[in-house]
């Protein structure tokens, strides 16, 4: 049962097969790649980013540390791995001792400390990656980032490039199934980018904070790859996870979250009904009648996706039911 669930795990992230060879590090390589600065001239220099089925697999169980009864928490990480032309490639993670509160991480001297320390000590078994990042949790609220992001990635970018920033939402990744991940960089403090975000699912308490910070920053491709020296750590990696999964039920742990979703979801079509209503008289066609019918199809898109990673909670119970009786 663990290995169909593992296997239905690598399909629904599309994890697709590496040879050996992507985790050789070249320093000599990596430090031309380094010279020609790329990003320098090309704001939007890097393009893809390929992350390690085992570096997903320890953000996702570090990210659903942080969801509690009492509380969540946003928890923290550092990136580590190599450059490839316009790729970014993370080959692994390591978690960050950071102070946490419910919507925010906050690094402080301690983790820049240990970053150095942890680095270091991996130095010295043959393990030469750099960082090549961070990331952090967003329990509940999707894959964007809010303004203390957007700052911290610009600091880090200035003085630590080349810095990739990835976002995971372990609540809507235990609801799914499916790993919920972004990963952005940001412009420079100066440039103004061209054309408007796509639309993402975001609470109305947030999407003010999300519309601020929404052209600061963009996304970028995301794909993950297994070769065979992971696949036992992989492997061992998904036994505890599998366990972890086996004994919740997504339906339960996140009751306050579905709770919390679907009232956002009434709210926000109350305000696009109301909206809607009051140009139905008189703007016929009008460009404001446009605007509101695209909140309404937009507040459909959230429902859509709400009820359906609803409905694969409730299929999910039912499988461990009918096996496990």
């Amino acid at each position: 049962m663990a290995n169909v669930a593992k296997q239905n795990w690598e399909l629904a992230n599309n994890v697709q097969e590496e040879s050996d060879d992507i985790y050789v590090y070249d320093e000599a390589k990596n430090d031309e790649e380094l010279s020609k600065r790329g990003w320098d001239s090309d704001p939007k220099f890097f393009k893809k980013v390929k992350i390690s089925a085992v570096a997903v697999l320890k953000m996702v169980m570090h990210a659903r540390s942080g969801v509690r009864p009492e509380g969540d928490l946003e928890v923290m990480g550092i990136l580590q791995g190599k450059l490839q032309g316009n790729t970014m490639i993370v080959m692994d993670t390591f978690a960050l001792p950071v102070k946490q509160s419910a919507i925010q991480v906050n690094p402080m001297v301690e983790s820049y400390e240990y970053i150095v320390n942890y680095i270091m000590t991996l130095n010295q078994v043959g393990r030469l990656e750099n960082a090549l990042g961070w990331y952090h949790s967003h329990p509940g609220y999707g894959c964007w980032f809010s303004t203390i992001d957007v700052n911290t990635q610009l600091n880090n970018q200035q003085y630590m490039e080349p810095f990739l920033g990835i976002v995971i939402d372990p609540k809507r990744t235990m609801s799914s199934g499916k790993v919920d991940i972004g990963a952005f960089r940001t412009y420079p403090r100066d440039y103004t980018p061209e054309g408007t975000r796509e639309y993402q699912s975001i609470p109305l308490e947030m999407i003010e904070d999300f519309g601020v910070n929404c052209n600061k920053y963009y996304q970028l491709e995301i794909s993950v790859f297994k070769s065979s020296l992971d696949s036992k750590l992989f492997d061992l990696l998904w036994n505890k996870y599998w366990v972890n999964t086996l004994s919740s039920s997504p339906l339960l742990n996140n009751k306050a979250f579905s709770a919390r979703r679907f009232s956002d979801l009434a709210e926000k079509l109350e305000k696009a009904e109301g909206k809607l209503s009051n140009t139905r008289f008189g703007y016929f066609l009008s460009e404001k009648k446009k605007e509101e019918e695209s909140q309404l199809s937009k507040v459909t898109k959230d429902s859509s996706k709400a009820t359906i990673e609803h409905l694969q909670g409730v299929i999910s119970q039912v499988i461990k039911y009918n096996l496990f009786q």
